[in-house]
């Protein structure tokens, strides 16, 4: 065979590989369906929660959304990062650092990014999930699957489920509590419900909550002469604090009010100061780990 016949008899094998990507596949998100690569290598995510998916996979991004309250990284996830570059805040992401960093996977979140989808899908294909609320599960399966770690993704939701069902067996009679959950932010306070990051660990674990945070929604927002509603048979508080000191001033002032001291939760010393970055603002698998961690010593049941 001629070298010409050879060429002409291999040019549609050729013309198909041009026309398919080597190594790609399709993820369906909140966006529609994206081609991503089979097996990327420079990943940069934009979210907390993305962040600590990524790491609970063993990968390491190139880039990711600063810690909101770290320097640039919460303290448990620190000495994980490696030399991942910080690319600005969820809410404010810095895109000439993205492009930079030439990722060939983004990972966002649509309440977040949806204004900058464009660009972002312009510097590498990108993978959006929906919410930032409540079931930390849902988004970490999409993260999985955009990472071709879906095996992996499911060995770690299994790994917590076996840790919220050993919790469980320990705590026994003591989930019959209700327990309130309250956080302190500058100018607000929230009493926290079941689709929370927190309301989905507890209502995991088993824990029963007040009437008026036993529903399926996000928090009530609200202030100090709510302190009434706040009450259970055990209250987690935590605070965000932005830097000028006013969520802790608030706190503090919450704390020492005489309606709070006459909350039956405070009468009986059942009344815990938790980490927000832990208890809601990370918002991942790590955490949520932590805080199974952090509900096991505050009972005892280590």
């Amino acid at each position: 065979m001629t070298q010409r016949r050879f060429l002409l008899k291999l040019l549609p094998f050729v013309t198909l590989a041009l026309a398919a990507p080597a190594m790609a596949r399709d993820v369906t998100d909140s966006m529609g369906t994206i081609t991503v690569p089979d097996t990327p290598q420079r990943v940069v995510v934009l979210t907390n929660e993305g962040t600590e998916a990524l790491l609970a996979l063993g990968v390491v991004p190139v880039g990711a959304a600063n810690s909101w309250n770290g320097d640039p990284w919460w303290n448990h996830i620190a000495d994980l990062m490696g030399d991942a570059v910080p690319v600005g805040t969820e809410s404010a992401v810095n895109l000439e650092l993205v492009a930079a960093l030439e990722p060939d996977l983004i990972l966002g979140n649509k309440m977040r990014h949806e204004e900058i989808y464009p660009q972002l899908t312009a510097i590498a294909p990108t993978v959006l999930s929906a919410e930032l609320r409540g079931d930390w599960k849902i988004n970490f399966r999409l993260y999985s699957e955009a990472l071709g770690k879906v095996a992996e993704g499911e060995q770690a939701i299994a790994e917590y489920d076996a840790a919220v069902a050993a919790l469980r067996d320990r705590l026994g009679a003591a989930v019959e509590e209700e327990v309130s959950v309250i956080r302190f932010l500058p100018g607000q306070i929230r009493i926290y419900q079941l689709d929370s990051f927190s309301g989905v660990l507890l209502k995991d674990v088993g824990f029963n909550r007040p009437a008026n945070q036993n529903v399926e929604e996000f928090a009530i927002r609200t202030g100090k002469e709510s302190i009434p509603d706040m009450d259970g048979d055990r209250i987690f508080y935590f605070t965000y604090e932005t830097g000028n000191g006013e969520g802790d001033a608030l706190a503090d002032e919450v704390l020492s009010d005489p309606l709070w001291q006459s909350l039956s939760a405070v009468q009986a010393d059942k009344v815990h100061a938790v980490s927000d970055a832990i208890w809601n603002t990370a918002g991942g698998i790590l955490a949520a780990r932590l805080m199974l961690d952090d509900i096991a010593r505050i009972y005892g049941v280590e």
